[in-house]
């Protein structure tokens, strides 16, 4: 690639539509007045997108490396041009991205102005084995002992589409596409829209200001003794390290009831009565069948280096579900069956060297008069805790250990498929590593009893992620 004849004109043109200077006199010695490139090689020095030799020449009949092309178009891309200058731009970033990626240049920028829309996703593969000691509840609401284990394992592969649309410098749409395949039965089903949300991403000084609205993920500061799922509404977010968050809008009318839940979803249910076979909901307690409305706060400090960070959280809840007593009185929520409402509040703190981390969080149900509070207090090292994403490296690994109790009424919808079963606490462990880039290798392991009545529960899970 001659400088002169790609560079010059390329960069040129990219420059030509957003500048306001032009050079009069050209700084280099081997490019006289009257050469075909010379409008365009002054425009480039007087942009400091080109800068020559030491010895004050161009150099132009020179083969260039694609390194000095994309230091050149790095810089023309420091102009942020529009229309057919930003087209050029493209193409150029496109030929050029390792390169530009090299240099420290976030390609990811670049992939958003080249492409209005950016298709990520995964294929994921679970294993998962639960063991619990076999129980029933009797005609007085007391739980006995079976003798023997239900031992239950699922075999389940995801394939999810994540795209990403860029409507303008601020805003985005995002959703989530996901289709399951039961590997231990051989079925699947069809892809369906797990969420979809509209994002706008603002800066006011050094705070960050982020709206969304629509169906969105909810992930909240007590990492996942809370909430893990999705709701229809909006959130607000405001701050740089210290950051305060509005949320508000309507669950599904499976995610709240009243319940004491003995294992989750894919587990079936610890009473003998229920199928091990079904996917069935996985608790005792009042069939879910209302909509819940809630609003909740989050505040958090995180300085993102080593050192002290923590926050709070509230979150009131409405849903009818909540309401009533079991047989023979036989207390699943309340003492009384007369409330329809939760009342959580949580604290989480933690401290950070480097790598390293030691981490709680505390959540309790004022409403609840039973299985009220959770808790975790966890230890980590590294830098893939919990999985990956696209931007993961060979080589990044972590472990973690630590202690989990996860009441039914108080994570109604908490991550509760991994280690902890809702209704149960222990000592969790975990551990991940990439072996390759944008693959994950990631297993959990818990041991335990449940909450509310006797018996042990053990789970251990393994997982595969291909990101791309």
């Amino acid at each position: 690639m001659k400088k002169s004849v790609a560079a010059a004109l390329a960069a040129a043109f990219v420059v030509g539509a957003t500048s306001t200077t032009f050079a009069a006199a050209n700084p280099f010695s081997d490019v006289p007045a009257g050469h075909w490139a010379y409008n365009s090689v002054a425009k480039l020095a007087a942009e400091g997108v080109v800068e020559g030799y030491g010895d004050g020449t161009y150099r132009g009949d020179r083969n260039i490396t694609r390194y000095e092309m994309a230091q050149m178009v790095a810089k023309a891309m420091a102009k942020n041009p529009s229309g057919a200058s930003k087209a050029e731009l493209d193409r150029l970033a496109a030929e050029f991205r390792d390169e530009l990626d090299a240099l420290g240049v976030r390609v990811a920028n670049l992939e958003k102005y080249a492409d209005k829309l950016q298709m990520f996703g995964k294929i994921e593969y679970t294993y998962k084995s639960h063991r619990t000691d076999r129980y029933q509840y009797d005609a007085n609401g007391n739980l006995e002992k079976l003798g023997g284990k239900n031992r239950v394992n699922m075999d389940d592969m995801i394939f999810r589409f994540e795209p990403v649309a860029h409507v303008n410098d601020n805003w985005t749409l995002r959703a989530r596409i996901d289709a399951h395949v039961d590997l231990s039965r051989d079925t699947s089903n069809s892809y369906s829209l797990e969420r979809g949300w509209a994002q706008g991403d603002y800066k006011f000084g050094n705070r960050d200001f982020q709206v969304k609205f629509g169906r969105q993920p909810l992930w909240t500061n007590e990492d996942g003794i809370v909430w893990d799922t999705e709701y229809s509404g909006a959130e607000f977010t405001y701050g740089s390290k210290w950051k305060f968050r509005a949320i508000g809008g309507r669950l599904k009318d499976t995610k709240v009831g009243g319940s004491i839940r003995n294992m989750t979803k894919w587990d079936g249910r610890q009473d003998a009565n229920a199928s091990q076979k079904e996917w069935s909901p996985g608790y005792y307690g009042p069939d879910r069948t209302d909509p819940s409305s809630f609003w909740a706060i989050n505040l958090q400090y995180d300085p993102g280096a080593k050192g002290f960070f923590g926050g709070a959280g509230y979150y009131s809840i409405k849903d009818d579900d909540l309401k009533g007593l079991g047989p023979n009185g036989l207390v699943f929520y309340s003492n009384d069956g007369d409330t329809n409402k939760a009342k959580i509040w949580s604290v989480n703190a933690g401290y950070r060297i480097g790598k390293g981390q030691i981490w709680g969080s505390y959540a309790k149900n004022t409403e609840a008069d039973v299985e009220n509070n959770s808790w975790q207090a966890l230890a980590k090292y590294g830098t893939l805790y919990g999985g990956g994403n696209q931007g993961t490296k060979k080589g990044e690994w972590a472990v973690w250990a630590g202690y989990k109790k996860l009441a039914s009424n108080v994570g109604f919808e908490a991550l509760m498929h991994d280690d902890a079963a809702a209704g149960t606490k222990g000592i969790i462990a975990g551990a991940s590593w990439a072996p390759m880039d944008r693959i994950v290798v990631l297993a959990k392991y818990f041991k335990g009893k449940y909450i509310t009545g006797n018996g042990d529960a053990e789970r251990l899970f393994g997982r595969v992620e291909f990101f791309f």
